[in-house]
């Protein structure tokens, strides 16, 4: 199945944007593809205002987030993979939704070993004559 949290993130943006909240995500720019103004970024995270009035293009979908936003009057072009995303709540009231570390990390290239039960002897019927 799915990843449940890029639609999660899609329906939480499009609630705070009914609500007339700010949606800001917090994003962790340590995953590779992340695309961000590094003079923003603070202990590997950076907080991005994607209200439609801050940002232009802003596009969605199971495996990116991409918009263009001006930082310091410099016109950029931002790529942040769903897995980096941490969080996506309103500026005025901190609703949202908040994901886990579990979430957010890659995961395993292998799944892992599982154990294979103990043969249990069960007992058997015999017809007798």
């Amino acid at each position: 199945m799915n990843s449940q949290k890029p639609y999660l993130i899609r329906a939480i943006y499009q609630w705070l944007l009914d609500n007339s909240k700010t949606p800001y995500l917090l994003v962790n720019t340590t995953f590779d593809g992340v695309q961000v103004p590094h003079e923003y970024i603070n202990d590997d995270k950076i907080i991005l205002n994607v209200e439609p009035g801050a940002v232009n293009n802003f596009h969605t979908d199971n495996e990116w987030i991409s918009f263009s936003a001006r930082f310091s009057g410099k016109p950029m072009e931002l790529f942040i993979p769903i897995v980096a995303v941490l969080a996506i709540y309103g500026k005025e009231n901190n609703e949202g939704m908040f994901f886990t570390d579990e979430e957010s990390s890659p995961s395993p290239s292998t799944p892992p070993i599982k154990p294979t039960p103990p043969r249990t002897i069960r007992p058997g019927l015999k017809i007798v004559k």
